[in-house]
């Protein structure tokens, strides 16, 4: 019989690109981990994985492997939601992953909330803007706090269910001494700007890129930093004009003036995401629910009622 345990090591080599960096997010050493893959490979007497340049790579045997361990683990959370369900009560122990941007407007209130409402409830947060839904797959996190820019092509991976929060657009962020008014800026405007931008190759960077591109130009920046705070700093010395979504601003920073952009607006989706189960877990509801009332309270303070 196929050991469980054997089969989540091969997927998570396959998802980190090595044994070494699976061993690392497993706390186990690399022999370990090698020598029950080695194991698993002798269990169904075939390779499994083969060497790609520095890393390895699933063989076609090891893919196969691989799509039904994945309904195995898919049985084996459902049984697990059930059980939880039964109990009707919030567990004790959750891990949320989240981006830095969203820390201060959405994951503390949200956090603060689940500590009133559920105090037996342990929430665990991973604050990083690196693959947190492969995380998720690889059930190193319960709930996801991530983005998708509406520029990009939507890249959700399958069995993951998505529950959108907030449309956060990007504001134009410059000196408040440079501009004498709030009127939207038009992004063709910022052609000539010396911008504050992400790296190309983050998602913010290229939904940056492309609308750019759509207005008529290619940015050429000064600075290239992911840190917001560090292009806040920059825009507010005056040195550039910064790019930042909405929700990563403190709108008591002083020094600063915030615009949107009119003609080629720049969006990303705020979304709250969980593995797919046909039965509802009792913990991540009460995690989601948490984040989408901080969602809905920081759109209300941003636009109150009339």
């Amino acid at each position: 019989m196929l050991d469980i345990r054997r089969l989540h090591m091969l997927k998570t080599v396959a998802a980190r690109g090595s044994i070494t960096a699976a061993a690392q997010s497993l706390a186990l050493s690399a022999g370990a981990v090698s020598q029950q893959l080695s194991a698993l490979q002798h269990d169904v007497g075939v390779d499994l994985l083969r060497p790609d340049g520095r890393t390895v790579a699933l063989t076609e045997a090891g893919q196969v492997l691989l799509e039904h361990a994945d309904r195995i683990f898919a049985a084996v959370e459902e049984a697990e939601c059930a059980i939880a369900a039964s109990k009707g009560t919030v567990g004790a122990t959750a891990t949320l992953a989240a981006l830095p941007s969203t820390v201060a407007r959405i994951v503390a209130p949200a956090l603060t909330a689940l500590g009133s409402h559920h105090p037996q409830l342990t929430v665990t947060c991973l604050v990083t803007d690196q693959a947190q839904l492969r995380e998720l797959t690889l059930g190193t996190v319960d709930v996801v706090l991530g983005q998708r820019y509406h520029h990009l092509p939507d890249a959700t991976p399958r069995g993951v269910e998505v529950s959108p929060l907030l449309d956060d657009p990007l504001l134009v962020v410059t000196a408040a001494a440079d501009r004498a008014d709030e009127r939207p800026v038009a992004l063709r405007d910022l052609a000539t700007h010396s911008l504050a931008v992400p790296p190309p190759a983050t998602a913010c960077g290229q939904a940056i890129l492309r609308a750019c591109q759509q207005a008529g130009f290619t940015p050429a920046p000064r600075y290239i930093t992911a840190d917001i705070a560090a292009q806040l700093t920059l825009a507010r010395a005056g040195l550039a004009t910064a790019l930042v979504p909405r929700t990563a601003i403190d709108p008591t920073t002083p020094g600063i003036r915030t615009t949107p952009i009119e003609d080629h607006p720049i969006q990303r989706l705020l979304f709250a995401a969980t593995r797919h189960t046909e039965t509802a877990n009792p913990t991540t509801t009460a995690v989601i629910a948490a984040l989408l009332a901080a969602a809905r309270q920081d759109r209300t303070t941003r636009h109150p009622p009339a």
